[in-house]
């Protein structure tokens, strides 16, 4: 998801062109009569590969990445069009909090484009946004390029992948002109999990790990989305991330890759954490007698699912998934728990 895009110069080229000629057709139409609207302040968002000057408020939105289209439609902008993923959308072909929200609201459904490393920049442009919402994704600079010749793009502050959920929120509704009704979500969000948080998980630690493939292992950090979720509930992020980070920083995946000849550096934590993508996969990666011989996994204190859906709500914060998330995450916590304690 994160290597450069490569495009054929001709199909790039058509992109920009077809983005210049709408911009140029805009320019040379009548400017439209004031609406007597003047609440939205023309905002300037800085990023990692640029800047977002938006003028206008926003009404046609496409959303890039994971997290965007959610406090898009929170906000009462479902967008016209966003990336579209697969991995977790049931048998309406999207995301089960996205399509429950946008049908509530009685809106059309977002058109859905391709997105990662072909990134379907043509469809993008034939969507005709005002704004293109991207500040959790990984973006190339070259892709940034094409769709910002198309509309303000805004494109996550530091690195590809890292941007903490309340940041991600915020940004959305200052680009959209609804800053303040964002941080109403941000402190709903804070109040669920408040409410959600069990102090029976006082004093463990866990670690969220994941998987590349056999002899793989990683460890995300605190401030990546899934853990941020955990800790809110009440587990701890055992300290010794901080050393991982130090050693084996991985630049735009929000964590460590430490490999699996260093899973032994993971035998204080209480619990883990991670997912599969099936039962074959599960079944390969637990079949590795050093991941196996982790003490929160041999003792049972894992939390595992394989369910697309829920891994993909339980990975991101924002005002659709955090209370689709939380009724199932729970459950699952408490099980683990009680195999750490024994």
């Amino acid at each position: 998801m994160r290597v450069q895009l490569v495009r054929r110069a001709a199909a790039a080229g058509a992109v920009i062109a077809l983005a210049l000629s709408v911009g140029a057709c805009s320019q040379n139409e009548p400017a439209p009569e004031e609406s007597g609207d003047s609440s939205f302040d023309p905002v300037t968002i800085e990023h990692a590969l640029g800047k977002a000057v938006i003028e206008e408020e926003p009404e046609r939105v496409v959303t890039l990445g994971q997290g965007s289209a959610e406090t898009a439609i929170a906000l009462g902008k479902t967008p016209v069009g966003m990336e579209s993923y697969p991995w977790g959308s049931d048998d309406t072909g999207y995301l089960p909090w996205v399509h429950e929200a946008v049908t509530k609201a009685g809106d059309k459904l977002p058109e859905q484009f391709q997105g990662a490393t072909e990134l379907d920049v043509e469809k993008i442009a034939e969507l005709d946004p005002d704004v293109i919402l991207a500040p959790w994704s990984g973006i190339t600079p070259e892709q940034y390029k094409q769709l910002d010749a198309i509309a303000p793009t805004v494109a996550y502050p530091e690195q590809p992948w890292t941007i903490e959920w309340d940041q991600q929120i915020t940004t959305i509704g200052k680009a959209l002109g609804h800053e303040a009704e964002s941080q109403e979500l941000v402190e709903d969000i804070e109040k669920q999990f408040a409410e959600a948080k069990r102090p029976e998980y006082e004093g463990l630690t866990f670690s969220y790990v994941y998987n590349n493939g056999p002899g793989t292992l990683g460890v995300f950090y605190p401030d990546e989305q899934r853990v941020a979720m955990v800790s809110a509930l009440g587990l701890t992020p055992d300290p010794v991330i901080d050393d991982l980070r130090q050693d084996y920083d991985e630049p735009g995946t929000d964590s460590a890759l430490i490999g699996l000849e260093n899973a032994d550096k993971l035998k204080d934590s209480d619990l883990i954490f991670t997912f599969y993508s099936d039962e074959a996969t599960k079944k390969q990666i637990e079949s590795q007698s050093v991941y196996a011989n982790i003490p929160a996994i041999k003792s049972g204190a894992l939390v595992a699912p394989e369910d697309q859906a829920f891994v993909t709500g339980s990975s991101i914060i924002n005002p659709l998934t955090v209370p689709w998330a939380l009724e199932r995450y729970v459950p699952m916590i408490d099980e683990a728990v009680e195999k750490a304690k024994q």
